[in-house]
């Protein structure tokens, strides 16, 4: 509605053509907020939902509290984590930050 208003507006002058680049202006903006902002964000979340899925027992893991833990048991949108001295957790498969291998081989 608000595309429609501004179209309305940018009508009504005697500018002789200051509406139409006024709207290829406005349609550049958006254009390039879609490929720097919109798409890369996208891109990161579907990284971070392949990685998620891709989780199996045995794997070291570092959750998003900072908790550095190995998974035990993977269900379906929880896992069962091994923290110090034997201890379990049950956490959501989103509080996963990142995989310790991952994270050795980016140091090295």
């Amino acid at each position: 509605m608000k595309l429609l208003n501004l179209l309305l507006m940018m009508g009504g002058g005697g500018e002789g053509g200051g509406g139409a680049s006024s709207l290829i202006f406005l349609l550049l903006i958006v254009v390039v907020f879609y490929f720097f902002m919109i798409r890369p964000q996208m891109k990161k979340q579907k990284e971070q939902q392949k990685f998620r899925e891709a989780l199996k027992k045995g794997d070291k893991i570092i959750t998003i509290g900072g908790i550095h833990a190995k998974i035990s048991d993977v269900q379906e949108t929880t896992l069962i984590i091994e923290i110090e001295g034997g201890q379990k957790m049950k956490i959501e498969k989103t509080a996963i930050a990142s995989n310790v291998e991952d994270i050795m081989n980016n140091q090295k």
